[in-house]
């Protein structure tokens, strides 16, 4: 990867501008209510001539717009710092899915402790429990420990990336995808208030219903 010479470009276009400034206010909310901590978690997004992903090792709360990566479609480090390891992850969304505008993984407590204490099944993490659940998120498989930036995990998302809205890294958190960075951070907070849920009550509810799931994609145009 060539080291760019300009840390910042000048012909940054306002498109790219405003995802800059996404980025970062999606960056800080997440940092701000304990969605991620330290240096954890990354944010992309897609552009015309290659993307945008958060610095490696960077803090979400605490990013500048200049501060994001730009990489272009050879995979060559364009501006801004250096990005994150987890390019390969995030393009491996992008590159099978062309619909998909961005890609938020983070280290949320809740989901990395379901994974600890055991998910419901490897192909649906959660069960479909509430109805939002199953109209923002839908079902999201398990992903195997892997350490983070191993190539087995892009090679997996590969095959997923059409058929889910996201997935769960054991031990590492979730990466959820959509039509634009507040979409997929939305999705992401969904899913980790099911969890919350889901871990705080000692009896576990049954999952809604088949007629509820039917009205559900019916009304909605939800999936499972």
């Amino acid at each position: 990867m060539t080291i760019p010479k300009n840390p910042a470009s000048a012909s940054t276009t306002l498109k790219e501008q405003a995802l800059r400034e996404e980025i970062c206010e999606i960056g800080a909310s997440l940092y701000q209510r304990n969605y991620t901590v330290g240096t954890a978690g990354n944010i992309s997004a897609r552009l015309d001539d290659g993307w945008l992903i958060t610095p490696t090792d960077a803090c979400l709360g605490r990013l500048a717009p200049a501060q994001i990566a730009k990489v272009d479609l050879n995979g060559q480090w364009v501006s801004g710092d250096k990005p994150s390891k987890t390019l390969t992850l995030h393009r491996a969304v992008y590159d099978n899915n062309p619909l998909m505008q961005a890609v938020v993984h983070t280290h949320s407590s809740n989901l990395v402790a379901l994974t600890l204490a055991g998910v419901w099944h490897d192909s649906a993490v959660l069960p479909p429990i509430t109805p939002y659940q199953v109209m923002k998120v839908g079902r999201i498989p398990l992903i195997p420990y892997c350490r983070p930036g191993d190539s087995q995990v892009a090679e997996q998302v590969k095959l997923l990336a059409t058929s889910v809205r996201g997935v769960l890294l054991e031990r590492l958190g979730p990466v959820l995808w959509h039509e634009s960075i507040s979409q997929a951070a939305f999705a992401l907070e969904e899913l980790e208030e099911t969890a919350r849920l889901w871990l705080m009550v000692r009896d576990k509810p049954e999952p809604l219903s088949a007629e509820a799931l039917d009205e559900l994609y019916r009304v909605f145009g939800a999936s499972w």
